[in-house]
């Protein structure tokens, strides 16, 4: 088995409306994402190019566009809109993608609720190429 690694961006917080109750979907409020690409970046280290990888700065701003996006009602909806789109980034093999909504309508206290999905790229599915 080859090796494995892992890219990951924690943290990236984007205005959203997501959410079953129309208050949410008028109000939005922030989402914020945990993602996790499993990839191999060998090549990558051996020659120090961007582009033998994947950019995770562009990586981290589609996160943020699906999440400004379309609304949805849930959020393993919106994490498996978001696990799609990073697995079509070339050279990504595997996804763990988490969607967090700190200011979920809940009437307890609570400090979060998210939403974990993990994906992989279908086997056989050819690499289209490592895009950027």
């Amino acid at each position: 088995m080859d090796d494995i690694d892992e890219i990951t961006l924690t943290g990236v917080r984007a205005f959203g409306r997501h959410g079953v109750y129309a208050e949410e979907r008028e109000r939005g409020q922030d989402f914020v994402v945990d993602a996790t690409l499993f990839l191999q970046t060998a090549r990558a280290a051996a020659s120090d190019d961007v582009a033998d990888t994947i950019h995770y700065g562009e990586a981290a701003e589609r996160i943020a566009e699906i999440v400004a996006g379309e609304p949805v009602n849930l959020l393993e909806t919106l994490a498996e809109r978001i696990a799609h789109d990073l697995l079509g980034r070339g050279a990504v093999e595997r996804v763990a993608v988490t969607v967090h909504k700190p200011q979920a309508p809940i009437p307890v206290p609570f400090a979060d609720v998210s939403v974990t999905v993990r994906r992989s790229r279908p086997s056989g599915a050819a690499e289209s190429g490592v895009r950027r």
